[in-house]
Parts: structure tokens; C-alpha cells; sequence
């Protein structure tokens, strides 16, 4: 498995040589980060073994949300927590896609587009619910925003899993959307992309920033119908804390190169493509969010601060969330490189010096 940390070691001068002058403070952070994660060059912890008292230096992970090997735990807890908020309804995953003319805009002013896209397409999907004739109300909306497309090209959209069912504040009733011959149905997509794009110019235009000299009049917009919206969340967060790209995807690295697979979403097939060394790390770079913005965002009564309503809901449709179970992965224990024996923490951020002799402790997946 080739690491991406040791791809931008390699290429790093190269590509600093070029990029430099397009790099945010935030994207020289990550590429920093990524570059030193979990080698000499990071900060240590030291470990002690319970049977042979070994004492040993072991290099902290960098921690960052772009990394592919990094906040695995963190991601499970965000799904944990998301299960607990499901309720006794069909759940949709709505996906809201920037045109490709505005892919210039938003990378030139990530935060205010950003941010415009997850808040106006959870406004497209209330504005629907209250007019809807079966709901009337308020619905709950989980979002995650994606940046990324497969080939790992800039293609933002937001995906949000809704539920079909909404709470009316001023009379206190649930309704959930009635279940036809073919199924559940929620809202009509060409429709809501029009809303969506009123909204989008609407908040760009509101945020001085100037429109782009064209783009198109239809934009897109799907709505998937998704069980209990269990497999959905899944899906959200195994890419939520993973970055975008997989290590074991990284197929070769050499002549200057980097090659790295995906899956053709069209054909379902795997396919491979291939970079210059300085423009693959450009593609992961461009990704990197500025700091403190939420990418994951919950809406309506799956707000955080919605505990005690989803509470009441939950007992009073008699519905034990304890039945979603997502897949759970306990953090392997490190072993000692002596004797295979558990070791303990005892110490955390050593400044590595040259003279550190570094010890690789047998582990899984575990970010520290």
C-alpha cells in the first residue's frame, strides 16, 4: 500500500514550486498534517508495556479530517449518534449539485457557498414540507456535504437524508406522507431544483459576490427513496472522517506519476486514472474545507437541540432506535514490540528530536 504521506514527501518541493501561490493557509496546514502523520517528524507519545515494562516513543496521528487513516472512531460516534435520532418513518436522500459553471465560484468563496448550498437546500426541502398537503410541518434532515465527485474532480453537492414524516409545532400533531402502490413519495425533483436555484442566486447575490457571466437555467436535483434511511447514513459516514481518497486506492507512484482507482458511477466498473505528481496532490488539496466549517449538519427535529421532542416521539410511537446497530469497530490495543503484551499511555505530545529513536507499535486503524 503505497501512503499518501509519503507521496507528498516525495513531491512536496515540486509541488510547493507551482502551487504555492494558490494554496490557502488551511491547505498548507493539511498538506503539513498529512505529510507527518504517524512518522518521525509528528509528535510522540510514550508507552509503557504492563508485563516487560518496555518504554517506547510511538508517533501521534495528525488527526485531520482529511486524512485516510485518521477519525475512524469519530466517525463512528457521529453514526451512533445519528441512529439514536431515527424515527418510525421512510426516510429520502435528497442530493442538491452545483452547476458546473459555478464549481469557479465556490472555490473562490468556499465558506459563503458553501455554507449557502447545505442551508438553502434544507430550506428547499422545509419550504416543500410545510406546502406538502400530507406533512404540514417540519421535517428532520441530516446533511453532509461532498466536494468531491469519484474521479475526485471539485464537484460540490450536499446529500440529505429526510424523513417523510413532519411535526406541526402550532397544532402538536405528526404526520407522516401515506405509502402508494409504488411506494412512499416526496417531493418532485425538477421542481425542487428550481426552488434550490432561486434560493442559491438569491444568497449569493445577498453576500455581494458577483454571479458567474453564464450558467444554466435547470439545475438538478434527486430525491431516492431509502428505506429507514439506515443504509443511507452508512453510506454518509464512511466518507464523512476519511478524506477523499483510500490509501489501498493508490495503485502506483512512479515516474513522476500517480495513478489511483475508482469506480466508474455510470458502468459500476473500476477503473484507473493517472496524474502528474503535482496536480494529484492539487486534486486532494482543493478539498480542504476552511476551518471550524461543518460539513455534517442536522436540521428540523433531528437538530441537536431537538433531544427531549425526539425523545417524546420515540415513546410515544412506541419505537426503540437501539435497533439500528451500525457496524462497530473497537479500537485495537497497541502491543508491545518486545513481548506482544498490551502497552499504556503514559505520556502524549513529545517533541521529536533528531535523536528520537522512533518504535512502530502494532495497531489497526487507531488514530490517537
Amino acid at each position: 500500500m503505497i501512503r499518501l504521506g509519503s507521496v507528498i514527501a516525495e513531491f512536496e518541493a515540486d509541488f510547493l514550486a507551482q502551487f504555492r501561490h494558490r494554496l490557502s493557509f488551511e491547505q498548507l496546514r493539511a498538506l503539513s498534517a498529512l505529510r507527518d502523520c504517524r512518522s518521525a517528524a509528528s509528535p510522540m507519545m510514550q508507552v509503557q508495556c504492563s508485563d516487560c515494562a518496555h518504554h517506547q516513543l510511538v508517533p501521534h496521528s495528525c488527526g485531520h479530517r482529511l486524512c485516510p487513516h485518521c477519525q475512524h472512531h469519530e466517525s463512528q460516534q457521529w453514526l451512533e449518534r445519528q441512529m439514536q435520532r431515527l424515527v418510525p418513518a421512510d426516510y429520502f436522500l435528497l442530493t442538491f449539485t452545483l452547476p458546473a459553471e459555478w464549481r469557479g465560484l465556490a472555490a473562490a468563496h468556499v465558506d459563503v457557498v458553501f455554507d449557502s448550498l447545505m442551508r438553502c437546500g434544507w430550506e428547499t426541502v422545509l419550504r416543500f414540507s410545510q406546502n406538502d398537503r400530507q406533512l404540514q410541518g417540519t421535517p428532520g434532515a441530516i446533511a453532509v456535504l461532498h466536494t468531491h465527485s469519484r474521479r475526485l474532480d471539485f464537484h460540490p453537492h450536499v446529500h440529505l437524508v429526510v424523513s417523510a414524516a413532519a411535526v406541526d409545532a402550532a397544532t402538536r400533531r405528526w404526520r407522516c406522507k401515506r405509502r402508494g402502490k409504488n411506494g412512499t413519495y416526496l417531493f418532485n425533483e425538477k421542481a425542487m431544483a428550481k426552488v434550490f436555484r432561486a434560493k442559491m442566486l438569491a444568497a449569493i447575490e445577498a453576500a455581494g459576490i458577483g454571479l458567474p457571466a453564464s450558467y444554466p437555467r435547470q439545475w438538478v436535483a434527486h430525491c431516492q427513496s431509502v428505506g429507514s434511511g439506515e443504509k443511507a447514513l452508512i453510506y454518509l459516514g464512511r466518507c464523512l472522517y476519511r478524506g477523499v481518497i483510500r490509501e489501498q486506492d493508490i495503485v502506483a507512484c512512479e515516474d513522476g506519476q500517480v495513478s489511483f482507482r475508482y469506480r466508474n458511477a455510470q458502468t459500476g466498473k473500476s477503473e484507473r486514472r493517472t496524474l502528474s505528481r503535482v496536480n494529484f496532490l492539487w486534486l486532494i488539496l482543493q478539498h480542504v474545507l476552511p476551518k471550524g466549517f461543518r460539513r455534517a449538519r442536522n436540521f428540523g427535529f433531528l437538530h441537536a437541540n431537538c433531544k427531549r421532542l425526539i425523545g417524546l416521539l420515540h415513546l410515544l410511537l412506541r419505537f426503540d432506535p437501539s435497533r439500528f446497530k451500525p457496524p462497530r469497530k473497537e479500537r485495537p490495543a497497541m502491543l508491545c514490540s518486545c513481548c506482544g503484551a498490551v502497552v499504556a499511555i503514559v505520556r502524549t505530545w513529545i517533541r521529536p528530536t533528531s535523536s528520537v529513536v522512533v518504535a512502530v507499535v502494532p495497531r489497526i486503524g487507531v488514530a490517537i
